[in-house]
């Protein structure tokens, strides 16, 4: 939501329901930036379980309007973190069945859903929005519509959980924003003792992000990053082995073939990456979509969009990923300038 693109906010007033309803996130990141999310039309492909977390947070945000888009069923699987899919809608379209509990998060967000495949949206359909995200699609059909989005000018982002483990990835293009700086400032006089105070500055500053490209084509393998194993964990790579995996098998593993899948993963892991940080016991928690985790990756990635339609705050240079076995989550910056 650049400058150039989406900056007609002064001529926004909010409401007085609204400034009632918004009072403290008002206080927290201002009425411009509220302004903007006021206007701000989000699409969010894929409602699985981190896809519900991410669309109760950006209601709750005040956004404009939410576009929730699905062509699946709702399965049992889907009540591990799926909370907007009440259990009688099974069999039921995953969007549409998620449309009244999300609308009774925010009456004044508006809010549709679209059962058609994300495979059959082509370039328009995606210049209609602000921020895309796109969930559980393959790398290729990530690859496709970060393209689409990168030329309509659209912010992007894609994320994921499988079992304990996932990621969030945001593509921001050209991305300007204000960032509270903290300072000393000097406020003795000549000759006595220094005294300072604390001061906030507000500066403004630019990024750009690569396109989602750039994970798809990291080399894994490099010295470089094998140093940093040690450290970071293998996230990285159990992502693409994941990946890998939907891209193969055009499905995510399943629980009712958890021995020949979790096969398929060590395979995959041993033609894609000598290194032995990946070990066996990562592939134990990669089934279904759990609910702490989808809380925590959806929260996150949220949180970002949230940034980024409010220009408040530097957002995540570019990866963030949550590791199943240590339970943290950290970032990973890949392809940035």
């Amino acid at each position: 939501m650049d400058v150039d693109k989406n900056e007609s906010v002064n001529g926004v007033e909010l409401t007085e329901a609204e400034n009632e309803l918004y009072d403290r996130q008002i206080r927290l990141w201002g009425l411009e930036s509220q302004k903007r999310l006021r206007t701000a039309k989000i699409l969010v492909a894929g409602l699985g379980g981190i896809g519900a977390e991410v669309t109760k947070n950006i209601i709750l945000s005040g956004v404009h309007s939410v576009k929730l888009l699905d062509e699946n069923i709702v399965t049992e699987e889907d009540f591990c973190a799926q909370f907007l899919a009440p259990r009688a809608a099974i069999g039921k379209n995953r969007a549409e069945a998620s449309i009244e509990r999300a609308r009774s998060l925010n009456p004044m967000v508006e809010i549709s859903a679209d059962i058609e495949s994300l495979s059959t949206k082509e370039a328009d359909y995606f210049a209609n929005f602000d921020v895309v995200v796109v969930i559980g699609a393959s790398n290729s059909e990530l690859l496709r519509v970060n393209n689409i989005c990168r030329e309509k000018q659209v912010k992007f982002f894609a994320g994921d959980v499988w079992g304990m483990f996932g990621y969030c990835f945001a593509d921001l293009q050209e991305h300007s924003f204000v960032e509270d700086v903290a300072k000393h400032k000097v406020i003795s006089k000549p000759n006595e003792k220094v005294k300072t105070e604390l001061v906030t500055a507000s500066i403004q500053r630019t990024l750009n992000f690569p396109s989602f490209g750039a994970v798809v084509d990291f080399d894994i393998n490099s010295p470089a990053y094998q140093k940093k194993l040690k450290r970071t964990g293998p996230a990285l790579i159990l992502l693409r082995v994941l990946q890998e995996f939907r891209e193969a098998f055009n499905r995510d593993p399943c629980y009712k073939t958890r021995d020949a899948d979790i096969s398929e993963l060590k395979r995959i892991r041993n033609e894609i990456t000598s290194a032995s940080s990946l070990s066996d016991e990562y592939f134990e928690n990669v089934f279904a979509q759990v609910s702490p985790a989808a809380a925590v990756v959806g929260g996150v990635l949220a949180q970002e969009i949230i940034k980024v339609v409010s220009k408040k705050e530097a957002p995540h240079c570019n990866v963030f990923l949550f590791d199943p076995d240590t339970c943290c989550g950290f970032v990973e910056t890949i392809g940035l300038n």
